[in-house]
């Protein structure tokens, strides 16, 4: 299986199973010298691991980060930096109904298709488990790029929107909520919500936007590895992920040129920012912000008609502990994929000050 790895300088290549001993990663290309504090990366975790509200997954793990090379009192040594999180709530048991069956929209027919073999047992390779080593790396990236703040909230959940710029929100209210929406009155309208789809053994999906300022201009180039092609790659590899857009995304096809140009200011900032902080696929040191949009879980606990190995069309019905919505929990993979592709390019662009 290739793929495995994401980054060019800044590389990050995971490995494990939802239901193996554990998942981990290895960091290669992190800087020598930088001072990390192990409490925040692991508070990143916290905001990821299952069983953290009545509104997601109730898993229960510790997601406790083991750091086994790379650091060495308390800072990088230049060297890959090799982490474990390891398992510690699987219930295998919970998949054995699927053992010889494809779960529609799930990744089970494909990977026997291309492999002829998978882990049935929670998905396996295809888990959103895997992101967890993502968080980690995000949360390294993050303390890297000390003049980056990367800013991720839940935007809508079904067809429960927001309705605000971002620049309208208070971001500090955005922990405040399980939801992880910045708005009290919405965040409320979105929990009563998803514990209503949840009752009805359904699942519901959303938006996650993200926001990341401090971007210096020049971080980019401008044919195959333009900026905002690599965060929606970033963005497009999270598990569940449907839709990337930035700037003005799909709206802005809606109007005309002469309303959509950012004029520019004396200094070279401009007077909107349609553009999303990139133009030409390089970063022009305005606010760089953009929607990312995640299907409904596709393990719902309904009967549904599907097909085992061998063709023959059976019922089946989900069992186990899943979210009835993900992009609570999405919010800080969202982060940490936006942290690890500026990370790269800050890398790749040696002009740039960390």
């Amino acid at each position: 299986m290739a793929g495995n790895s994401f980054g060019k300088i800044f590389k990050l290549t995971t490995f494990g199973e939802s239901h193996g001993p554990a998942i981990g990663g290895i960091i290669d290309g992190c800087p020598a010298g930088l001072k990390l504090d192990f409490e925040a990366i692991q508070d990143e975790l916290n905001r990821r691991k299952p069983g953290q509200s009545a509104i997601v997954t109730q898993r229960k793990e510790p997601d406790t980060v083991e750091f086994y090379s790379g650091t060495f009192e308390g800072q990088t040594t230049g060297t890959p930096i090799g982490f474990v999180i390891h398992n510690a709530n699987q219930k295998s048991k919970d998949y054995s109904h699927i053992k010889d069956t494809y779960r529609p929209s799930h990744a089970d027919y494909t990977y026997d298709e291309k492999y002829g073999v998978r882990d049935y047992r929670g998905g396996g390779r295809s888990s959103a488990r895997e992101t967890a080593s993502r968080v980690v790396a995000g949360a390294i990236a993050k303390q890297m790029l000390k003049s980056v703040k990367i800013t991720a909230y839940v935007d809508s959940v079904g067809k429960i929107s927001l309705d605000k710029p971002h620049y309208e929100v208070d971001f500090s209210l955005i922990e405040t909520n399980p939801v992880r929406c910045p708005d009290k009155a919405k965040a409320e309208e979105m929990e009563a919500y998803i514990k209503q789809i949840r009752s009805e053994g359904d699942t519901v999906g959303g938006t996650v936007r993200c926001v990341i300022s401090g971007v210096p201009k020049g971080l980019g180039e401008p044919v195959f590895d333009k900026l905002h092609a690599e965060l929606g790659k970033a963005m497009l590899s999270i598990n569940a992920v449907k839709g990337f857009e930035y700037g003005s995304g799909f709206e802005g096809t809606a109007m005309k040129g002469s309303e959509h140009n950012d004029l520019f200011n004396e200094d070279g900032t401009t007077k909107t920012n349609l553009s999303g902080g990139i133009q030409g696929g390089i970063s022009n040191g305005m606010d760089i912000y953009f929607n990312v949009a995640f299907k409904p879980v596709a393990t719902i606990m309904q009967k549904q008609d599907t097909i085992n190995k061998d063709g023959d069309v059976i019922e089946m019905q989900g069992k186990g502990r899943h979210d009835p919505c993900v992009v609570p929990r999405a919010v800080p993979i969202v982060e940490a994929m936006a942290a690890l592709t500026i990370a790269d390019f800050f890398l790749q662009d040696k002009s740039s000050k960390l």
